[in-house]
């Protein structure tokens, strides 16, 4: 495909010319982000974020909070490249409406903000992006509603919708089916606090994905004080309950995203190089965490220290079988580089990808598959026989995530093209500067397809 300068969302990915040896400061979580202002939002005093993640969805809750009439003021930088000096000072206020919430495309803001309007007073809109309207809502509605909000969405259980909020929520036991996203029973555990009878959470239906975002919601809320029961403390299997109570203002330093560490991890297993990400946590409940065994399995190897992670490629990629159902964010990634492998890969569990910000499964597969590839989507994921992949335009479908496995396929494939990498700007600023920067000197101009 002939593509023009005319074009402006069509980015040239960067081919690699060599190994690559860089070290990338990766900005702050977005899920660590916008679960800290939730919490500073209902707590009893104030509160900081310190190394926020600036990026859309995190500007997104920033600014539905203000909506409800939480003051958060921004210190030190305003770059989205230097949040390193940064910090957000959330100072809660009596929540209220009316008021218009734009969740965008953000699954954290359309979820975690429907029960905190529910304790507003006054009526709360929540709209969003076109795509926000197909994405799973429902089972917070009907949740919520169980525990005494009153909510008009036209019976669509999606956006566009309206909490109106009467001051207060009753809370106490719900049943709810979050095996299409984990956010369904993080949302109701973040606002549980300020439940007149807090709350108990069972879920019920197939397996939770992503259990480790709803260890790290229990563990950011026991941090400001409150008193969660968990199955892993030897309670009920799928049972979460949240005793009711203050919560206290703290100081939080934001972790580095480890997810969006992934593509730059990729690259040093893709040109058999080395990327070292500062700040790497010790201890984490951060789904991105498990790239260190994953990647290590597909032919790298990893050291902890002090400064960080650094990854080094051996200069092999190894195909992988793998459950990814703790950490489906990491699917795209993971298959752009098995699509480079020596050998065939099942990515499995991650039948729940095909709600996420797009059809991630079938995105992949058609995408890849455009390139030369061979990815056969199965019930619950994909399977990848690696081929000589070729260039061409690979479309992102506003999914951030696809992206950058484009950028991933660019290191090692001439010519490939990637649509709106602006997308990126979703969990990650600045993307196509960074990731260039990274392959100074490593890198040669892209050629057009």
């Amino acid at each position: 495909m002939t593509e023009s300068p005319a074009h402006p969302a069509l980015w040239p990915a960067p081919l690699a010319s060599g190994a690559v040896d860089a070290t990338v400061t990766v900005p702050g979580s977005k899920s660590v982000t916008n679960r800290g202002l939730v919490l500073a939002a209902l707590s009893s005093e104030p509160g900081w974020l310190r190394r926020p993640l600036r990026s859309r969805d995190t500007l997104l809750m920033a600014e539905a909070l203000r909506t409800l009439g939480v003051g958060i003021e921004e210190t030190a930088s305003s770059s989205s490249a230097d949040s390193a000096g940064e910090a957000w000072r959330v100072i809660p206020a009596g929540l209220h409406g009316p008021a218009t919430v734009d969740v965008g495309n953000a699954g954290t803001v359309m979820r975690f903000l429907p029960p905190v309007a529910a304790l507003a007073d006054g009526p709360i809109r929540f709209d969003g992006d076109p795509r926000s309207y197909e994405r799973p809502l429902g089972g917070v509605i009907e949740a919520l509603r169980t525990l005494g909000a009153r909510i008009d969405d036209d019976n669509r259980g999606a956006l566009p919708m309206t909490v109106f909020g009467s001051g207060g929520l009753d809370g106490g036991p719900v049943e709810i089916d979050a095996s299409s996203s984990s956010q369904f029973v993080s949302a109701l555990l973040l606002s549980a606090p300020r439940f007149n009878q807090g709350v108990e959470v069972r879920h019920v239906g197939a397996a939770l994905p992503s259990m480790p975002h709803i260890r790290m919601t229990v563990d950011m809320l026991r941090s400001v004080g409150a008193q969660v029961d968990t199955p892993e403390a030897g309670g009920e299997p799928n049972v979460w309950r949240v005793t009711p109570g203050a919560l206290l203002g703290r100081d939080l330093v934001v972790e580095p995203d480890l997810s969006n560490a992934q593509p730059f991890l990729a690259a040093a297993l893709v040109t058999g190089g080395r990327v070292t990400i500062p700040d790497w946590p010790a201890h984490t409940t951060q789904p991105g965490d498990a790239l260190r065994e994953i990647f290590t399995t597909m032919g790298g190897s990893c050291e902890l220290t002090e400064q960080g992670l650094t990854f080094t490629g051996s200069g092999r990629i190894h195909g992988i079988d793998v459950d990814l159902s703790e950490v489906g964010e990491l699917t795209p990634g993971i298959a752009a580089v098995a699509a480079l492998a020596d050998s065939p890969s099942t990515l499995r569990g991650v039948a729940h990808l095909r709600l996420h910000e797009t059809d991630r499964l079938a995105a992949l597969t058609k995408e890849l598959n455009e390139l030369g590839g061979d990815v056969t989507e199965t019930a619950d994921g994909l399977h990848i026989r690696p081929r000589p992949l070729h260039g061409g335009t690979f479309h992102t479908y506003e999914d951030h995530r696809l992206a950058t496995a484009a950028a991933v396929i660019g290191l090692a494939v001439e010519g490939v093209t990637v649509e709106n990498v602006a997308t990126t700007a979703k969990t990650l600023p600045d993307f196509p500067a960074m990731w260039t920067d990274m392959l100074d000197p490593a890198a040669v101009p892209a050629r057009r397809a």
